[in-house]
């Protein structure tokens, strides 16, 4: 009996133990996550475009304190170098900003974690949106602050994976930001409380825009050529231009990287009604395809999309985003009352008896604000965390997608749970991607009545 006990006190003393160190690691990983307002913060980012290069710009931009770039990553090094060179210039005058160097410019797949193990204490994600999911979860279980640009997934694989990161994130008190910056700019701000303070009455019907035309194309032909050049000047053999590496440097035009422009562009007007609703839709259903846009490099997405989302009061958004030349052009939101109408992106209201506002809002430029905003968060400990309606908002934007692509009703539940994912099984520049163009260069387009978005779909 006494052997007995001893045997299960050493068990308590251990189990005790183990407690104790994983709240002392959990305890420091709280701590690290935050800053004091002299603290530097060391930046890594990961994901140089355009997009990228400009949010760690406005990273190092901020009133809030010390604040310097130290790594960089990119699937591509001429990417890393390319961004590194235009941050350099833009902080010419404050080079202690910008203290990267040769090691710490990483490329390759598995450059996001070398990155995030580098030493930061924040990483801005900018990659493609197929690989946000993936980067996010590894700079969480890492204990970095993230700002993540939008929209944060292409699949309802990588929505479930990004929110279970998203709860572990709030355990350890990490501040996570969103790159929805339409939530930090004044005018909005004022014109969607006004509105969920009932302005215009009880809502009856939203309506949602981004017609445009496309943004930039890489052709295949002219990224071999741009390969020959870079493998001469180098003076090493000319290497085949892979199907992997040509859909990741023609990203946008591939569901797995880009998720369809309902994702990567509208997702800003869904964000916005979302936002006035304080949730998101629990259906919808719409039509789209691919009319204009059907050259050898417009890949697999869609050009135009219509979708009817249904909220859970009943309530409708009307969805309309569009690339097609020489159409109407508008990137709006609006919602109708019972008592008049808000041109939301707009920011004023028309009421029934001809009444007008017009919000006299000002504020910061709004993708300067939202890391100002995080920042703050980061150096005076105030949770913090966009993650949850980040992730929903692109889910509403996947949730069009499965409507228009299959033709039939889509449930968020039901979608949600039982999404597959669009991701490759393997990441390298050898592997074969999810899809692959036909003996004429041309990719398979999802065809309403056949695409089956989700398991279970009827």
């Amino acid at each position: 009996m006494m052997e007995s006990f001893n045997q299960s006190r050493r068990g308590v003393l251990k189990a005790s133990a183990m407690i104790a160190g994983t709240a002392m690691v959990n305890s420091f990983i709280a701590q690290s996550a935050h800053a004091a307002s002299g603290d530097t913060i060391k930046v890594g980012l990961i994901g140089c475009g355009g997009r990228g290069t400009a949010a760690a710009g406005q990273a190092l931009s901020t009133d809030q304190g010390p604040i310097e770039l130290v790594a960089v990553a990119d699937a591509f090094e001429d990417n890393a170098r390319s961004a590194l060179g235009a941050l350099k210039a833009k902080f010419k005058d404050s080079p202690d900003k910008v203290k990267v160097t040769d090691e710490t410019i990483f490329s390759g797949f598995d450059a996001y974690k070398r990155v995030i193990d580098s030493g930061i204490d924040m990483v801005v994600i900018a990659t493609p949106p197929g690989f946000r999911p993936i980067h996010f979860e590894y700079a969480v279980e890492k204990g970095k602050n993230i700002f993540a640009e939008k929209p944060v997934a292409t699949d309802a694989a990588g929505i479930r994976r990004f929110l279970a990161a998203a709860i572990e994130a709030k355990k350890k008190n990490l501040k996570v930001g969103i790159g929805l910056q339409r939530h930090h700019q004044a005018p909005y701000i004022d014109t969607v409380k006004r509105i969920q303070d009932g302005a215009i009455g009880d809502l009856i019907l939203m309506r949602a825009y981004w017609n445009g035309t496309r943004p930039w194309v890489r052709q295949r032909a002219s990224l071999m050529e741009r390969k020959e050049a870079a493998a001469r000047k180098a003076g090493k053999p000319v290497e085949p231009l892979t199907e992997m590496e040509y859909q990741m440097r023609n990203w946008y035009y591939f569901n797995w990287l880009c998720g369809d422009h309902i994702n990567e562009q509208h997702i800003h007007n869904l964000d916005v009604i979302n936002w006035v609703k304080n949730g998101h839709p629990v259906e919808a259903q719409g039509v789209g395809g691919k009319q204009v846009d059907t050259g050898i490099d417009s890949g697999e997405i869609y050009d135009h999309h219509m979708v009817e989302y249904t909220y859970a009061d009943g309530t409708k958004l009307l969805s309309e985003c569009r690339h097609q030349q020489k159409c109407w052009n508008s990137v709006t939101e609006y919602a109708h009352g019972t008592k008049g109408t808000a041109d939301i992106s707009g920011h004023r209201f028309d009421l029934i008896g001809g009444g007008k506002w017009k919000s006299d809002a000002k504020g910061k430029d709004p993708y300067q604000q939202e890391h100002d905003d995080l920042q703050h968060a980061i150096r005076n400990d105030i949770a913090y965390s966009e993650a949850e309606y980040g992730a929903h908002s692109t889910m509403t934007s996947i949730l069009g997608r499965m409507a228009t692509y299959s033709g039939k009703i889509c449930r968020w539940d039901d979608a949600l749970k039982n999404g597959p994912s669009l991701m490759p099984a393997e990441f390298s520049f050898d592997a074969k991607p999810p899809t692959v163009p036909d003996e004429n260069g041309k990719y398979p387009i999802p065809m309403p009545g056949n695409y089956v978005a989700y398991a279970g779909q009827k």
